[in-house]
Parts: C-alpha cells; sequence; structure tokens
C-alpha cells in the first residue's frame, strides 16, 4: 500500500499535542506534507511558528484553554502529557484529565479523528517470552500505563456514544537507536512511525483501533493482525544495531529490562514513601 503523502489531499489543520517533546519535534518536521497549516501546542517553549505552521502554549489539564486549541482543526494527534513514570498526582492532570478535555473537545467541535499515542507500557507487565495482540487484556505497569490504558479507554467510548474514531498507537521504544536489549524488541524508527501515522489519518472506517508501534524487528513481542486494515508495513529493522547493544555489559537475569515487557517502569516507585 502506498506511503506517499504527496499522493494523499493534505489536511486543512493537523493538531499535534506535546510538539515540544522528543517526538513531538521530530514529527513536527516529518508531518508537514500532511497538512497545509500545523498547529503546535505544548505546556513547554516551542520554537517559534515557520511557514504552514501555528504555534500555541496550552496545559492539557486546562479544559477552556483545550476547547480554544482544539478549535478549527481537522485531525489531532495527541502526543501530549507525562511520557514517563512519575507520582499519580503528576500523571493526573496532563494524562488523564487532558486526554479528556481533547475528546470532549473534539466531541464539541466535530473533530471526527484522532491519533492517541497510547504506550507498550499498558501491557507491561507481561513477560518478554509471551507474544501479544491487541485483544490480549491490558496489564499496565505503573501509574503512566494506567493512565495510557485510561486514554484507550476513553477512545473506544467516544467512539461507540459520538463516532470519533481513534488510531491507538502502542509506541514501543521510539529513538534514533534502540538503547539496550529491550528496545531490540521494542524498537520503532522515525520513518515508521510517521508511516504508521499516516495510515492512521488517511485509512477509512478505523473505530478504535490498537496498533503496536513498532518496527520490522527480528524478535517482536507483539502481533498486529488486528490492525491489518491500516496497511501499516514498518521498513526498518534494528537488527543493524546488534552488535552496538551486544557490546554493552549483560544486565543480571532478573533485571526487569531482562524480564518484563515494559522493562524498568515495572520497579519504579513507589513515590511518596520517603
Amino acid at each position: 500500500m502506498a506511503t506517499d503523502p504527496t499522493a494523499q489531499k493534505p489536511f486543512d489543520r493537523l493538531l499535534l499535542t506535546g510538539a515540544a517533546g522528543g517526538l513531538g519535534k521530530v514529527l513536527r518536521e516529518t508531518l508537514r506534507p500532511y497538512a497545509k497549516t500545523l498547529r503546535l501546542s505544548d505546556i513547554a517553549d516551542m520554537a517559534p511558528a515557520g511557514s504552514g505552521e501555528e504555534v500555541q502554549i496550552c496545559d492539557l489539564s486546562d479544559k477552556q484553554a483545550v476547547h480554544q486549541l482544539v478549535d478549527g482543526v481537522d485531525a489531532i494527534l495527541h502526543f501530549g502529557g507525562v511520557s514517563v513514570e512519575r507520582p499519580f498526582e503528576e500523571i493526573l492532570g496532563a494524562n488523564i484529565c487532558g486526554v479528556f478535555h481533547i475528546y470532549e473537545a473534539a466531541r464539541r467541535h466535530g473533530v471526527k479523528r484522532i491519533i492517541f499515542a497510547s504506550s507498550n507500557h499498558v501491557i507491561g507487565f507481561y513477560k518478554q517470552d509471551e507474544t501479544l495482540d491487541a485483544h490480549s487484556p491490558r496489564r499496565p505497569d505503573g501509574y503512566y500505563g494506567l493512565s495510557k490504558s485510561y486514554g484507550e479507554d476513553m477512545a473506544s467510548f467516544y467512539f461507540d456514544r459520538y463516532g470519533i474514531e481513534t488510531v491507538s498507537i502502542r509506541i514501543g521504544s521510539s529513538f534514533p537507536e534502540p538503547q539496550n536489549r529491550r528496545m531490540m524488541s521494542t524498537w520503532l524508527s522515525f520513518d515508521d512511525l510517521t508511516q504508521l501515522i499516516e495510515r492512521a489519518l488517511y485509512t477509512p472506517n478505523v473505530g478504535h483501533t490498537v496498533v503496536y508501534g513498532v518496527s520490522d524487528n527480528k524478535t517482536v513481542w507483539w502481533n498486529n493482525h488486528l490492525a491489518s486494515h491500516l496497511g501499516f508495513t514498518p521498513k526498518d529493522c534494528s537488527e543493524v544495531f546488534r552488535d552496538k547493544v551486544e557490546a554493552q555489559p549483560m544486565p543480571a537475569a532478573d533485571d526487569p529490562a531482562m524480564v518484563y515487557q515494559g522493562g524498568a517502569f515495572v520497579a519504579a516507585g513507589p513515590f511518596g514513601d520517603e
């Protein structure tokens, strides 16, 4: 299936939340062909708007600000929020209240397509010798994973009740290259992420589709057969980094990064016990 953005009609205006984050900065560049105007939002400072861009500071926990942010957009790429394991109170505003505000604003402003940056941490407590698909029961590995699990439920609810379609991308580890042995299985290249977002934007009748965001790695723990209608065919593979990763010291056999799909997230916290 073709993934050439020049073959697709660009959206008038796409909203990207989390535009100041690691992936947000990448997507700010790679998503340009898909929109006449790219509206960029974050709570942190961003580079000034360039050609075809709008920059808007927004706290996702502020309901009214989010409603203003969503006004006039055709689709939303929701990558905003806390992206690491933190105390629940820090997760609550951006990740839980924030995703509710995004969906409520989409409903009120007639936005019918959302790409939700979910995470592998919604299933982080599975062991690395298990293979999962989108129907495998969720096993969040922390407050961050719980917030992403909640976001997937929000997506299902808003489709069932209001017809707002969502592709929830359970992102593995999207970095320039895998940083450790676990990421040899979870790595998602930036090019493959962009291709997956393109398919999520343009594929008709997605309802609420859950797809694992992972490249064509030699060993993977996730089966995307339930998202085959997206036509996502990753091109990159972590094997080109094998020698570099294998040169790192071998972790202990009981290290969470060697046991659980969520890696170190399963052992983060508890918080507030001091």
